[in-house]
C-alpha cells in the first residue's frame, strides 16, 4: 500500500472556483508528491456566475494507468 500525506485515497480530484486559491491547490499538492492525473475540466457555475475548475492527480508512487 502507499503511503499518502494524511492518510489520502491515491487518487484526488481537486475542485474549486477558477482563481489563484485552486492554482495554489494544485500546485501545492504537486509539491507534496502528487502528479497530475488527465487534463483539467472547466464548467461554467451559473448559480454562481464563475468558472468551476476541476484537476485530478494520483500519487507519485501509484501505478495507475489512464
Amino acid at each position: 500500500m502507499y503511503q499518502t500525506p494524511e492518510d489520502r485515497p491515491i487518487y484526488r480530484l481537486l475542485t474549486g472556483k477558477d482563481d489563484r486559491a485552486f492554482c495554489e491547490r494544485v500546485s501545492e499538492a504537486l509539491d507534496q508528491g502528487w502528479r497530475l492525473y488527465g487534463s483539467p475540466t472547466l464548467a461554467w457555475d451559473e448559480e454562481g456566475g464563475f468558472m468551476k475548475a476541476a484537476q485530478a492527480v494520483v500519487w507519485h508512487e501509484a501505478d495507475v494507468l489512464k
